[in-house]
């Protein structure tokens, strides 16, 4: 247990960890995926998990993990067994991005985090003078991180817009995965 190969696409669920900084919207995505309703929330601490059904029928367990500083040290106890990951930023706060940046990286070079895809979800898209995805992609430099596949995502979810797109490619991500962890059998 624990090589690639463990994480087959026939597994009935796929378990999907989002993490990202406090305030980047995490469990508002979680709850315009449940729900497509706005919802009022507030810092989470610990963590809040639903699970869901892709547009292809894949059914997940999201685990919306709290990003407040102090929470941080414990994200490493989520990572086990993950079968993708979602990292949310707020592409709006420019000056969180070096933080939100550091803590991406601490995540993706832990030892339960090989060969997993990523999807970076940049929120907040519809606030004046946040990041373009260009601009995002040039800062974050995921292309570092050649070992998994992983996808640069824009979304908003105060109205929305692109998180049933982001849906997809996540579901997209974990059949990728998938070819690539049979491959390796």
């Amino acid at each position: 247990m624990g090589t690639l190969s463990s994480k087959a696409w026939y597994k009935r669920d796929a378990r999907v960890v989002m993490m990202g900084l406090d305030f980047s919207g995490k469990s508002t995505i979680l709850s315009k995926l449940k729900s497509n309703e706005p919802v009022k929330t507030s810092p989470t601490v610990g963590f809040n998990v639903a699970s869901l059904e892709t547009p292809g029928h894949l059914s997940l367990s999201l685990w919306d993990v709290g990003g407040q500083d102090k929470l941080r040290a414990s994200w490493k106890d989520y990572l086990e067994d993950t079968d993708a990951l979602i990292f949310v930023l707020d592409s709006a706060d420019k000056t969180r991005l070096p933080e939100a940046m550091a803590e991406l990286e601490k995540v993706l070079n832990n030892i339960n985090m090989i060969g997993v895809p990523v999807l970076v979800l940049a929120n907040k898209q519809e606030l004046p003078g946040s990041l373009s995805l260009s601009e995002l992609q040039k800062m974050l430099n995921l292309e570092q991180f050649g070992d998994r596949s992983w996808e640069l995502r824009g979304c908003s979810a105060h109205n929305g817009k692109g998180i049933r797109e982001a849906l997809l490619a996540l579901a997209e991500l974990l059949k990728s995965q998938d070819k690539n962890s049979c491959e390796c059998v």
